[in-house]
Formats: structure tokens, sequence, C-alpha cells
């Protein structure tokens, strides 16, 4: 008898989970969203580095298609996701005994417009920015580049994905 309650208990939550499709274990809630639609954002910082704007831009439709079941598009998405890199600097951090910079700071900030069709309360528009501190006496080029681009386009994506999916 208790076998049966038991068997019929996780037949009936399964059910109840799968039936949730806008649940996912991966990613947040999206909603009756089927689509996104990722802009390319323009590089409008005062410094600009070439290749900032495509590889952000790409990185933040992979990360939605990836956490999420939605399909990317070109125009008309349920989720929009529009804006520009508004900041890229580079400021000396700590100083030696000799008055030099020991260490670097690269600052990237971007500006984000996120429109919702079906949930526009959600929308918002609104500034991320992360950084990555680099000894001073390495070029910020190559592999100290790619790995600041890989911490900071990581961080500021997570981010937006948690303001507008995961509403944090």
């Amino acid at each position: 008898m208790k076998k049966t309650v038991y068997i019929f208990l996780v037949v009936i939550s399964n059910v109840l989970l799968i039936s949730c499709g806008v649940y996912s274990f991966t990613g947040g809630d999206v909603g009756r969203a089927k689509t996104i639609q990722v802009d390319f954002f323009r590089n409008n910082a005062p410094l600009i580095e070439p290749s900032l704007s495509q590889e952000f831009t790409q990185r933040l439709q992979d990360l939605f298609t990836r956490q999420t079941n939605l399909s990317p598009t070109n125009s008309g998405g349920d989720i929009h996701f529009e804006g520009e890199i508004t900041g890229y600097r580079i400021v000396p951090m700590s100083a030696t005994a000799q008055q030099t910079a020991a260490q670097n700071r690269l600052t990237i900030t971007v500006n984000v417009r996120y429109n919702n069709k079906f949930i526009e309360k959600d929308n918002f528009d609104r500034s991320f920015s992360h950084y990555y501190d680099y000894d001073a006496t390495a070029q910020l080029t190559g592999g100290t580049l790619e790995a600041a681009f890989d911490e900071i386009i990581g961080r500021i994506t997570q981010d937006i994905f948690n303001a507008s999916i995961n509403k944090w």
C-alpha cells in the first residue's frame, strides 16, 4: 500500500514539473516569450577597442540561447536587447615605491535597454559595469586582453541576464 502511494506521488510530481513549460532548470522565467533579439552594441566609449562590440554582442546572445529556450531572431523579438558600450577606461590602481603604477584597472561600462513584449513592467534602461585588474608592466594585448574580456564580458552579460530574466 505504501509503495503504491509513493509511486503515485512520484508520478504526479513529475507530471506537474513537466507541465510547467515556463520553468527551466538552467535559466530564468521567460514567460510566453519564444524569441530573443540582440541588436549590435556599438562602441561609443572615448577609447575604442575594435573587437569589443562584436564579442560583447555575440556573448550576450549566446548566454541567452544557452540558458533559456529562446530562439534568436534579427527583428521583432519577444525579448529585445539594444544598447551601446559607453565606457572603456584604463586607470592606475596602486603605486610602487618609485611612484609608478603597480597595477592597472580596465573598466567597461555598457548601457542596456531591455524590452519584454509580454511583461512591459520588467522593461529597463540601465548601465552595467565591471573591471579587471592587471599588472602595470603587462600590455593590454593578447592573453591579457583576452583574460580581461572573459572576466568583464562574462560578468556583465550574467548581470544583464539576472536583471532581465531572473529579476535580481
